[in-house]
């Protein structure tokens, strides 16, 4: 939801998933601080919570903007597009739009991040591969029609 606003194919968020490398006491302890004054639910998640990532994820992650000594990046955007056609909400689907829509991601490399991934998915008991792999495809055809 954060990238969808901010790169601008969404106006809003219900909440914003975040991920701190490494994590930070300090950090932490100022969410729920920030949570109050943004009025915004922030979740500690990332697709890595809910899928196996692709090698490489991290190069895969864009920076958006250093303060200080943070730097604030935007999750790979296959990792993001894989878990949202795993989760299959509408909302989702329209984000794996935008996202091919954006060039943020291609229709070829999603289904080879898939491909690599794939072996692992046992590791995610509640994914049912033969669905996830389905709406991949679904992805990757709407984007060649």
């Amino acid at each position: 939801g954060a990238t969808a606003v901010l790169l601008g194919w969404r106006a809003t968020t219900i909440d914003v998933d975040v991920l701190f490398v490494p994590e930070q006491e300090e950090v932490l302890r100022a969410i729920p601080r920030l949570k109050e004054e943004l009025r915004i639910n922030v979740e500690l998640a990332s697709p890595g919570d809910f899928i196996p990532l692709p090698a490489g994820w991290e190069e895969r992650s864009p920076s958006v903007v250093r303060e200080g000594k943070l730097t604030f990046r935007h999750f790979d955007p296959y990792s993001q597009a894989l878990a949202k056609l795993e989760r299959g909400h509408a909302q989702d689907t329209g984000d794996v739009r935008s996202l091919l829509d954006w060039g943020l991601v291609d229709a070829a490399g999603l289904r080879s991040y898939f491909d690599e991934i794939e072996p692992e998915l046992y590791r995610f008991p509640a994914i049912d591969p033969p669905s996830f792999r389905a709406s991949v495809e679904a992805a990757v055809a709407q984007r060649r029609d």
